[in-house]
């Protein structure tokens, strides 16, 4: 009975097969973006009890590259919140949610994501995401043990000058961020869409995956312009020690889920 359970989240529902996609323009982005300021703003305060968990990881992972002489991993583990991102922000796509609905929100409406019917399709599509950012840490660790061997800097200094004063640092810099491009083109693809789906409806993870990049592939430039939007918001919130992520990833979070309205009937 339960590895049929199992096999019932990933498994197509018909209705699935029905959803219609509707095509967006850049005006649908801005007012998707004012739409999630707006539902931050309603409730700050829980919103950055929520999100305080971002800049003390952010901390952390820096702290644990530094402190572990992990520097080459330090870019890595920044740019892999993108990845993770997604899952992250469902507590705040089912805040919209409510709101949207007129309910009243509170820390407790986020506790509601594991009573939704779909919680074993989100957790398997969480896990996939999580497969995801290890395998760009690997890679990003086999490109650098490629070119500069096993032997870690013995400094930010040295490590800073290695990279951007040596013909291997900016094959590191251009390969590196090509790598990343296609690992954060993948997971978007197939993100972007298919966690507020499965909170808003119980249509199992692989239909809910399809649906995304169906969504995607309809509206290739506005995503485009989505992608480039989180990517420069994630920039700014990480400059001020990634305290700006306790604004920034929250309003992303409501922001994507007034898309997937705008964007799947």
């Amino acid at each position: 009975m339960a590895k049929i359970g199992v096999v019932s989240h990933i498994q197509r529902d018909p209705v699935s097969e029905h959803l219609t996609i509707r095509r967006i323009g850049t005006s649908d982005l801005m007012d998707a973006l004012r739409r999630g300021a707006e539902d931050f703003w309603a409730a700050p305060t829980h919103l950055f009890f929520i999100c305080l968990l971002y800049p003390i990881l952010g901390v952390f992972f820096a702290g644990l590259a530094f402190g572990n002489n992990m520097l080459p991993l330090l870019f890595p583990l920044m740019s892999g919140f993108a990845l993770v991102g997604p899952l992250a922000a469902v507590g705040l796509y089912e805040i919209s949610r409510e709101r949207e609905r007129g309910q009243d929100v509170s820390v407790s409406s986020v506790s509601n994501v594991f009573r939704s019917h779909s919680i074993g399709s989100i957790a398997a599509l969480g896990v996939l995401l999580m497969v995801i950012f290890i395998a760009w840490l690997l890679t990003a660790q086999a490109l650098y043990q490629s070119l500069f061997g096993w032997h870690a800097p013995d400094s930010v200094s040295d490590f800073l000058h290695e990279v951007f004063t040596t013909r291997d640092g900016w094959t590191l810099i251009i390969a590196g961020n090509a790598l990343g491009f296609i690992f954060s083109a993948v997971v978007f693809s197939l993100s972007v869409i298919s966690f507020p789906l499965l909170l808003d409806r119980d249509v199992g993870a692989i239909p809910a995956i399809l649906t995304s990049f169906r969504a995607v592939a309809a509206n290739p430039g506005p995503m485009i312009v989505w992608a480039l939007i989180v990517a420069l918001a994630l920039v700014i919130g990480f400059i001020p020690l990634f305290v700006g992520l306790a604004v920034v990833l929250p309003i992303l979070g409501h922001a994507t889920w007034h898309l997937y309205r705008k964007v799947v009937e």
